[in-house]
C-alpha cells in the first residue's frame, strides 16, 4: 500500500514539474496599421503564436468536414483575399451549391457582426456555424474531437497552444479565430500613398474624389476612406437591389431573418472595399460579375424599395448618373485598394 502511494506521489510530482517547465504560449505581436482604428481584441481569447499556428493548420485541414472533403480554405482562398472568387456560390461538403456568395476574410477583428446577415457576434462564434450546418461542413463536434484526439500531431499543437486543457469545440474555435484575427490587409497602393511612399495616379485620385463626392459616387456613407480606412462602416444596409412592396416578400431577409424585425428586412453586411478587385462576383447573392456592373446598378438601377437605406438619397434622382469616364476613374481607385502582399503572405498560406 505504501509502495503504491509512493508511486502515485512520484508520478504526480513528475507531471507537476513537467507542467511547470513547459513553455507558456508566446503573445502574438500585431502590426499597427496607420490610419486604422484601434484593434478590438477578445478578452477571453488572447492571441498567441502557438494558437495562431494551430488555427492555421485547422483552417486548411478538411478534418473539420464530415467526409473530409472540404476545409475553411476550400471556400476562402488566399489568392482571392480569402473569398471564393470567381464562384457565385461555394460548394458544400456534398458538392451542392450554398445560397449566398462567400465573403472574403481580412481585418475581421473590427467586425462586431459576422456573415451577410450578422448572425455571429464574435469570430469564435462564427466558426461554429459552417462546421455544424448541413449545407456546409455538416460535422458533429463529437466526431471532430475524436479525430483530433487520435492525432499525435494535433495533441502536441493543442498542448503548446492551450496547455493541458482537454480538446473541445471551444478550443478549436478559439484557435481558428486567433488565426483569422491575424489576416490583416493594410498594404495597398492607397495605404502607401497615405504613408507618403507611393502616389495615386491622376485617374485613381479623381476616382477617390468621385467616390467621396455626395453629388457623384456618394459612397462615403457606407464605404469610409476618409474618416478611417477600413472602407466600410461595418454595419448593414438595404441598398435597393430588388423592388419589394412588403417586408414579408423579401426572398432573403438578410439581417431581418436573424433579428426578426421588419426594419432589418433586406439589410445585408456592408463589406469592405479593400481587395474588391479580387473578390468578384458581388453582393450577397453574387448577382454582379464585375465592378462595372456594380457601378451601373448604383448609376441607374437602384430600386426605391420598402426599407431602402436613407443613405441611398440619389435614388430620388434616378441614381448617381455617373458618366462612363467617371466610372472608369472610380474603378481605377478601387483597384488601388488591392493588397498584393496580403494574398502572397506565407504566414497565411497552406502550412501542409
Amino acid at each position: 500500500m505504501k509502495k503504491v502511494s509512493a508511486l502515485v506521489f512520484i508520478i504526480a510530482t513528475v507531471m507537476l514539474l513537467s507542467f511547470k517547465n513547459e513553455k507558456k504560449p508566446t503573445p502574438y505581436i500585431f502590426p499597427k496599421p496607420v490610419y486604422f482604428p484601434p484593434m478590438p481584441l477578445s478578452p477571453t481569447n488572447s492571441v498567441t503564436n502557438e494558437g495562431v499556428e494551430l488555427g492555421r493548420f485547422l483552417f486548411y485541414d478538411p478534418i473539420l468536414s464530415d467526409n473530409g472533403k472540404i476545409s475553411c480554405s476550400s471556400c476562402h482562398k488566399q489568392v482571392f483575399a480569402f473569398s471564393d472568387s470567381p464562384n457565385q456560390f461555394s460548394k458544400d461538403n456534398n458538392d451542392e451549391l450554398m445560397n449566398r456568395n462567400t465573403l472574403p476574410l481580412f481585418n475581421l477583428a473590427w467586425y462586431t457582426s459576422l456573415f451577410w446577415d450578422g448572425r455571429a457576434s464574435t469570430l469564435e462564434n462564427q466558426v461554429f456555424h459552417p462546421i455544424k450546418m448541413k449545407n456546409e461542413m455538416n460535422q458533429s463536434w463529437k466526431k471532430i474531437i475524436m479525430k483530433l484526439n487520435k492525432s499525435r500531431f494535433y495533441l502536441l499543437k493543442f498542448r503548446k497552444a492551450f496547455g493541458n486543457a482537454p480538446i473541445d469545440s471551444n478550443l478549436v474555435t478559439k484557435a481558428i479565430a486567433q488565426f483569422e484575427r491575424t489576416l490583416l490587409s493594410y498594404n495597398s497602393k492607397f495605404d502607401k500613398t497615405l504613408l507618403g511612399i507611393a502616389k495615386l495616379s491622376k485617374d485613381e485620385l479623381e476616382g477617390y474624389e468621385l467616390m467621396n463626392d455626395m453629388t457623384k459616387g456618394n459612397c462615403m456613407h457606407c464605404h469610409t476612406t476618409d474618416a478611417n480606412v477600413l472602407t466600410t462602416i461595418v454595419g448593414f444596409s438595404n441598398n435597393g437591389l430588388d423592388s419589394v412592396s412588403d417586408y414579408l416578400k423579401y426572398k432573403d431577409k438578410g439581417l431581418g431573418g436573424v433579428t426578426m424585425l421588419k426594419a432589418d428586412c433586406g439589410k445585408f453586411k456592408i463589406p469592405s472595399l479593400r481587395n474588391v478587385a479580387l473578390t468578384a462576383p458581388y453582393m450577397h447573392d453574387g448577382r454582379f460579375k464585375t465592378l462595372e456592373e456594380v457601378l451601373n446598378f448604383y448609376n441607374t438601377e437602384v430600386k426605391n424599395t420598402i426599407n431602402l437605406d436613407s443613405k441611398m438619397d440619389l435614388v430620388h434622382q434616378g441614381g448617381s448618373k455617373l458618366t462612363s469616364y467617371e466610372k472608369k476613374k472610380i474603378i481605377s481607385f478601387l483597384k488601388a485598394l488591392t493588397d498584393s502582399t496580403f494574398i502572397t503572405n506565407k504566414a497565411f498560406s497552406n502550412p501542409f
